[in-house]
């Protein structure tokens, strides 16, 4: 049979029904197919709601119909990358025709040399939101029981919800979460997996390292504990834990994201005892990191300066900020990562209506999602200009309120 006249398909189809691989455009009477009523989702995947646990600022500003003159609410890092990481890219954006080296190989034994670790006690992944989808299928399914903090990293739940997971949440301890609390409550309901942040997002809290090794013996038989680093670098010394990188009731994520100024490049590393490493290879994707962002996360894990100076600029911005929010009488907290959560003084109603006037004058914001957390709002540290911009939209928006 010779090629058809696209343009008589629809006409065949209805002269000879069985030939329906030519029905390039069905008319209206066939788009009834009765031998197929739609892909047959798991009910699991049913029960779901379609949900994004983010809102991008591009979608913002898609429906404002212009972008903000200050993205200041994702925890970006707009100081930005090492001038030898984007180089790095650059070179590698020629070879982008290969596929990354499943292994990141040269990247993964560079952080193993650095955190003084074997490459084998290390991963590669395509940002901690990654990672933790992987551990979290590795666990998680039919109800098992994880434990996390009442308003924390929501994108944690969101995979637990997806593999099936049932959360329990503890409440926030003076805008910190309470690790005592999360292992009490695991052993409660048998949890196979504790999330903790050190850093916090969304609060900016933090605890020293030693208060978490005085409850490792705390932990649960079965259970694992996750710690979430992902603002460790510009934190105070003596945030992280000193732990045996052997202990296997542990496992940590770091990401290039946020002290790297890396968030686009998409990479992020967990660290623990070799077989909760090794578990990765059964479920990861192993050609799921970008052969440019591989090099460009080299090349910034080497230039230990330009890290030195970005946590410079960050602490002066956190400064900033707090002095910014003094001046409007309100409260900054105090923050071991590259955000400050500002204390608006009364309830979520009243936080979101100066949110809103922020995001009305252009200024990209955030807040945390649960009570009593919600009486804040959050902004990324950032050069002295977008700050400027926050005190004046701040102001304006506050004199609205008034």
């Amino acid at each position: 049979m010779g090629f058809l006249d696209p343009t008589l398909c629809v006409p065949l189809v209805k002269i000879h029904p069985d030939v329906r691989a030519f029905a390039l455009v069905p008319s209206p009477s066939l788009r009834h197919f009765p031998r197929m009523t739609g892909p047959r989702y798991t009910k699991l995947a049913e029960s779901l709601p379609a949900t994004v646990p983010f809102v991008g600022p591009e979608a913002q500003e898609r429906a404002m119909g212009h972008p903000f003159a200050a993205r200041i609410g994702a925890n970006e890092n707009i100081f930005g990358p090492s001038p030898k990481a984007i180089e790095a890219m650059q070179k590698a954006a020629g070879d982008i025709w290969m596929y990354g080296d499943p292994e990141s190989f040269d990247l993964r034994h560079a952080l193993a040399a650095h955190h003084d670790i074997a490459p084998e006690n290390l991963v590669v992944g395509e940002g901690i939101d990654a990672l933790l989808g992987y551990l979290v299928r590795l666990l998680i399914c039919n109800d098992d029981a994880v434990v996390t903090s009442e308003g924390a990293y929501p994108t944690f739940n969101y995979h637990v919800a997806g593999f099936g997971g049932t959360l329990h949440k503890v409440p926030y301890r003076d805008d910190a979460e309470d690790l005592a609390a999360l292992l009490t409550k695991a052993s409660e309901v048998d949890a196979k997996l504790v999330y903790f942040a050190n850093p916090d997002n969304p609060m900016g809290s933090w605890c020293a390292g030693e208060d978490i090794v005085a409850q490792l013996d705390n932990i649960p038989d079965g259970c694992l504990l996750l710690l979430d680093e992902a603002y460790v670098e510009l934190a105070p010394d003596g945030t992280a834990p000193v732990i045996d990188i052997n202990d296997p009731r542990v496992i940590r994520m770091r990401t290039f994201s946020k002290a790297y100024g890396m968030a686009g490049a998409r990479v992020g590393y967990a660290i623990g005892e070799t077989q909760n490493i090794r578990a990765f290879e059964k479920i990861r994707n192993h050609f799921g990191m970008n052969r440019a962002a591989q090099a460009g996360a080299l090349a910034a894990l080497q230039d230990a300066s330009w890290l030195s100076e970005t946590c410079s600029k960050v602490e002066a911005s956190r400064q900033h900020i707090t002095e910014v929010a003094a001046k409007h009488g309100l409260i900054a907290l105090p923050s071991a990562t590259n955000f400050v959560a500002i204390d608006c003084g009364k309830d979520g109603t009243y936080a979101k209506a100066i949110l809103d006037g922020l995001v009305a004058r252009g200024i990209f914001a955030r807040m945390p999602f649960v009570a009593p957390q919600n009486r804040c709002i959050r902004v990324s540290c950032a050069p002295e200009a977008e700050i400027t911009l926050l005190d004046k939209a701040l102001g304006d928006a506050l004199e609205d309120l008034a």
